[in-house]
């Protein structure tokens, strides 16, 4: 089967960024914290990579300033390489920030990086860095990802130290599970190292570069399975010992020592999970490891995605408490400690004085006998004014046919709402004025039809943050005329953070713009209580999410089972 050089993208293709600097000096030392790759010799030869000659083609004259499509704003250049460029922009249309690579279209290499990234696009897999858009458009090509500016990369946070196992497993659990995903798609990756791998804020895993990076350096690989196999090992490896496990320092890492080979990572450092020791030496399938330690290697992300499922599932770390410091009396507790008296030995508990019984006055004697008259006259008095009404109402409670009546005053008491009573909602709709799409309009009644068990939801999205999209969206119910609102209920599927938002009490008809709903009230969980801090009275209520949960299946997206709105 003919494979490809393809893949999910360079996320603010930070890592391939820094390629260009670790090329021209190799003494530079890499731009970790600044989300930028190193491209090393080393990198090169151990992905068992070939490398065509490079494109002839100058990049074209941009910028910072210069605009793509009317759309895409450079903003700053991270890499200039071989005929082409990756700039940090802002995509004026949706105001996010993207990365872009540029090159011209007489370049060698354009039209396979053109079809790498159409081929990534399509892969559509949340794990991976996503390709937003790839043009060609007079002379230059130009492939638009996203950019992930709370995102760490791998070769940040093993400058620190190495990874705890659990989170060595974590790692090596989603990308080899990505990359499996990615090779049934025929795609490959071929420079997966630690600049390529990134956690995110929420501890979710993500690649970037797929196939893309490795199009634009013109590298091949005539076993891609193998080469990104091995390549997961190796990032396990520098995980789970913070060093690079071929002779050569790469990605901030030092090297193995010479002529030592390629030892275990229980073997270079003290501690290392067994289990995980053992599954990047099959990874990095080398022979002599492997057969002492009786395991077959591991040639592809399927099979390594295999003998992880086999391995005992590693937990993560119970919560540690600290020890509150032993409690410590004070100078004026310790009497002459510290003005010449030696303290006692430590461990002898010692006696404290108890305070003697406070001395009272005769003036305290009688204030408060004074105070104590004071409230038997009060009651006295109480009790005669009560027993004074009751008379002058001269058995009027004996008439048992006596009807109430109340004045024109009393009418505005009667007629206030009842606090508590359900509200019904007479009718509901999606709302996503930052979109021209609906979501999911057929599964609206959901939401107000007293069963837990359905839902509406939105589409999914990449990051709970709908993708860095849109700040929201929402779904709008109509109480069928201004009613005065006490308590909106909200019960979602995972934990999402919402907002109520209402229209004004005197709006005719539905309001259609976003601005036309001021925020009343927000919350965060699975059931939320949503109470105006103020009295509300209107028709058209908006429950608008800000903030997705991740389901299982690794998306992003909002499922809403039931509303109930109570005066």
């Amino acid at each position: 089967m003919a494979e490809r050089s393809t893949a999910a993208v360079d996320v603010a293709d930070n890592s391939d960024d820094e390629s260009l600097t670790a090329e021209a000096d190799q003494s530079t030392a890499d731009g970790v914290a600044n989300n930028r790759e190193r491209d090393t010799d080393s990198d090169e030869a151990q992905a068992s990579a070939g490398t065509n000659k490079p494109g002839k083609a100058s990049p074209p004259e941009l910028h910072s300033g210069h605009k793509l499509a009317r759309r895409y704003r450079l903003e700053e250049c991270v890499t200039r390489l071989d005929g082409f460029s990756s700039w940090r922009a802002v995509d004026e249309k949706l105001r996010r920030a993207v990365g872009v690579h540029v090159l011209p279209t007489e370049h060698s290499r354009a039209r396979s990086v053109l079809a790498a990234a159409r081929a990534s696009a399509l892969l559509g897999d949340p794990r991976f860095v996503q390709v937003l858009d790839a043009v060609e458009d007079n002379d230059l090509v130009y492939v638009v990802h996203e950019w992930l500016p709370d995102a760490t990369e791998l070769t940040a946070l093993l400058a620190a130290g190495p990874l705890e196992p659990y989170d060595a497993y974590q790692m090596v659990t989603q990308v080899a599970s990505a990359m499996a995903a990615a090779h049934r798609e025929g795609l490959a990756h071929l420079r997966l190292n630690p600049n390529a791998v990134l956690r995110t804020s929420t501890g979710q895993w993500r690649i970037r570069g797929l196939a893309v990076n490795a199009a634009l350096r013109g590298i091949t690989s005539d076993t891609p399975q193998r080469t990104d196999t091995e390549a997961i090992g190796a990032l396990l490896y520098a995980s789970l010992t913070q060093r690079w496990p071929y002779e050569d320092d790469a990605y901030g890492l030092s090297g193995l020592p010479k002529d030592l080979g390629l030892i275990p990572p229980d073997q270079v450092r003290a501690g290392v999970h067994r289990g995980l020791s053992e599954l990047a030496m099959r990874a990095l399938a080398n022979d002599g490891a492997t057969a002492s330690r009786h395991e077959s290697a591991c040639t592809t992300p399927e099979e390594l995605v295999k003998a992880i499922g086999e391995m005992p599932r590693i937990r993560p770390p119970e919560p540690a408490f600290t020890t509150p410091p032993e409690y410590q009396r004070t100078a004026y507790q310790q009497g002459s400690y510290g003005r010449g008296r030696p303290a006692p030995h430590p461990g002898v508990t010692q006696p404290v004085p108890a305070p003697p019984p406070p001395l009272q006055s005769r003036t305290g004697k009688a204030l408060k006998w004074g105070v104590s008259a004071l409230l038997i006259a009060a009651l006295g008095l109480g009790s005669w004014q009560l027993a004074d009404a009751l008379m002058n109402r001269g058995g009027s409670s004996d008439d048992q046919n006596q009807t109430q009546t109340t004045d024109d005053n009393d009418k505005g008491a009667s007629s206030k709402p009842e606090s508590g009573k359900p509200i019904a909602i007479s009718d509901a709709r999606d709302f996503d004025p930052f979109s021209d799409q609906s979501e999911k309009p057929s599964e609206i009644k959901n939401v107000y039809d007293d069963d837990l068990s359905t839902y509406w939801q939105t589409d999914y999205y990449l990051s709970s943050d709908f993708g860095r999209l849109k700040p929201g969206v929402g779904v709008i119910l109509d109480l069928g005329k201004a009613q005065q609102v006490g308590k909106v209920t909200v019960t979602f599927v995972g934990s999402t953070s919402v907002e109520l938002r209402s229209a004004s009490a005197d709006a005719g008809s539905e309001p259609t713009s976003f601005d036309a709903y001021s925020k009343v009230a927000e919350g965060k969980g699975t059931t939320v209580e949503l109470k105006p801090d103020k009295t509300l009275k209107s028709r058209y209520l908006l429950v608008w999410l800000t903030d997705l949960p991740m389901q299982s299946n690794g998306e992003w997206r909002g499922r809403l089972a039931d509303i109930k709105v109570t005066s």
